[in-house]
């Protein structure tokens, strides 16, 4: 069993233009004064991180890695899930997601996705340069708009959407197999895979592609009403990357799963700071430790009610207190023996 590393944290949802948040550097020393000894880098925030540089420069690679360990800290993973998104995405959301994209990308859906695409390219070559072994991003979705079945699907259109989506990513998780690197989809409402059904059926369209593997964020699940414990159970082996996020579910009279259109605050089913919600996660972490989860721990913050500071605060502590040091040894060795053939077939009462 290998013991999880972490706590990480992902440093999108801080990051902003007055210090420390403005940099790297000054993130990294903010994040360890916390008690995290990791970060999850956003590729698409320059203010951080410079994506093209980095698939193409190794002595930048090694200057960010050295501002990293200067504060005690290590890259756990790079994030794409911005870029990801627009590998695939369904016409009625192309306004949406425009703002994903450089600014003159903007009117062209097929251009931002062959950006896209390139912003892929550039993440599996900049996470080998860091010495990654995961990737963090999202599939994008052909066929969410379609999610409900009514009016009737006609037949056929999800097995394309996946198709599609298959042949849209096999290309990419290519070259991230040829980097020696994992792609980990977050599995999230309003992406195509946002589930362990919809995984299955993506992995039948890439021919169960080593490289293609999970970012397991429960959360999600329990706003989907999932079992996300049994899910581990199913899926352990691709999972390779672990955003520890909490949330609640709290069903009423008058709105559930699908939310009514709310916000957030509103919601049946929100997200919340870390030991704010419902999801076991002393019960998460055992079985990550059984499974031999081979990566890091790392803190998403999305919260409706507490500072976000706040929750990063109290996120490092909770996440270290979760972390099982896995045993080296069995519980019960100090009473057994060595191993002894004919001892043991005595006790079986066999060749007597």
């Amino acid at each position: 069993m290998k013991t999880i590393k972490g706590p990480g944290i992902f440093l999108a949802q801080f990051a902003g233009n007055d210090a420390p948040f403005n940099t790297l550097e000054g993130m990294a020393r903010w994040a360890a004064g916390l008690g995290f000894t990791g970060v999850q880098i956003p590729t698409w925030d320059k203010r951080l991180f410079d994506l093209k540089l980095a698939a193409e420069s190794q002595s930048y690679c090694d200057e960010l890695l050295g501002v990293v360990a200067r504060a005690g800290l290590a890259v756990t993973e790079l994030s794409t899930h911005l870029q990801g998104q627009l590998v695939a995405t369904h016409p009625a959301y192309d306004a949406s997601y425009a703002d994903f994209a450089p600014a003159d990308l903007k009117e062209d859906l097929k251009d931002r996705q062959a950006w896209a695409v390139e912003q892929l390219r550039l993440a599996a070559k900049a996470s080998q340069r860091l010495g990654l072994k995961a990737h963090a991003t999202f599939s994008g979705a052909l066929a969410w708009p379609f999610f409900y079945p009514w009016p009737q699907r006609p037949a056929g259109l999800i097995d394309e959407a996946f198709a599609e989506l298959g042949r849209r990513w096999l290309p990419i998780l290519r070259i991230f197999d040829e980097a020696g690197v994992d792609v980990c989809f977050e599995l999230h409402p309003g992406e195509d895979l946002h589930d362990g059904v919809t995984f299955e059926r993506f992995l039948d369209a890439v021919g169960g592609h080593k490289r293609a593997n999970i970012l397991y964020d429960p959360s999600h699940m329990i706003l989907q009403q999932m079992d996300y414990l049994a899910f581990l159970d199913l899926y352990h082996e691709r999972v390779r990357a672990f955003h520890v996020k909490d949330a609640e579910y709290r069903p009423s009279g008058r709105s559930g799963v699908y939310g009514g259109y709310q916000d957030w605050i509103d919601r049946p089913g929100r997200f919340r700071s870390l030991g704010d919600g419902q999801i076991d996660f002393h019960s998460i972490f055992s079985k990550m430790a059984q499974y031999d989860y081979p990566g890091w721990a790392v803190m998403e913050w999305e919260c409706c009610i507490k500072h976000p500071e706040a929750g990063a605060a109290e996120g490092a502590k909770f996440i270290s207190e979760r972390i099982i040091r896995v045993t080296d040894r069995a519980f019960d060795d100090f009473a057994g023996g060595g191993a002894d053939e004919k001892k043991n077939r005595r006790i079986l009462g066999l060749g007597l």
